[in-house]
């Protein structure tokens, strides 16, 4: 059975909005977990900005 690990802040604040970053090499990783939707847009945008060859986007992590 895979266990399912919920990203949390300091004083155990939910933070279900995931910012995923894909490599060239098709690699997906969990950069960044935030409380809001908004929050995780600007991580984004922050990360794209840069030019690399990653590419990122905002997930929600079900319950």
């Amino acid at each position: 059975m895979q266990e399912v690990r919920r990203a949390m802040g300091e004083g155990g604040t939910a933070l279900p909005w995931h910012v995923i970053r894909q490599e060239a090499n098709g690699n997906r990783y969990r950069v960044a977990a935030c409380a809001t939707r908004a929050e995780a847009q600007k991580v984004v945008e922050s990360l794209g900005a840069r030019g690399a060859e990653q590419r990122y986007w905002v997930e929600r992590q079900s319950a």
